[in-house]
């Protein structure tokens, strides 16, 4: 699994968001614009994860992910945000990249690979630099498809 079987070009977007729960709300209608799915449904399955335990793994970054009744495959939204969002990241910093990942509720280890190729993607500086500095949603996405 690569990130391009996850996120599609027309999934990655620019958010202005006040905070952590204007921030979900609008992940969630994102969504299910994108799956035809309900947006309670969705920003219900993000609370009861984020509930857990944070989603925000440092260095600016957020992987707010839950597996969603009704989806048949994993599922992604990158998202820019205009301004850093207070997240309880995991380093204590603000966000500024959201990766959501919405899986089937069966998903099992789909999950997981679903998980691990993001992470993995975003995990080095220069990738994530190169995020924040695009121009637009195709140079992100062309990103995504180069070689780690």
């Amino acid at each position: 699994m690569i990130p391009s079987d996850i996120i599609r070009p027309r999934s990655i977007i620019r958010l202005s968001a006040a905070n952590k729960p204007a921030l979900f709300r609008a992940l969630a209608k994102k969504a299910a614009e994108q799956l035809a799915l309900p947006e309670a449904a969705i920003l219900g399955a993000l609370n009861r994860r984020e509930a857990l335990g944070s989603t925000g793994v440092g260095e600016g970054v957020a992987m707010p992910h839950a597996p969603v009744a009704g989806l048949a495959e994993p599922f992604g939204l990158l998202a820019r945000l205009e301004q850093p969002v207070t997240y309880e990241a995991i380093d204590g910093q603000p966000v500024d990249i959201v990766c959501l990942v919405l899986t089937p509720e069966n998903g099992g280890k789909g999950r997981i690979d679903a998980l691990a190729c993001i992470a993995k993607r975003l995990r080095p500086l220069e990738v994530r630099d190169r995020i924040r500095n695009a121009k637009g949603s195709e140079d992100i996405y062309e990103m995504l498809l180069d070689e780690v």
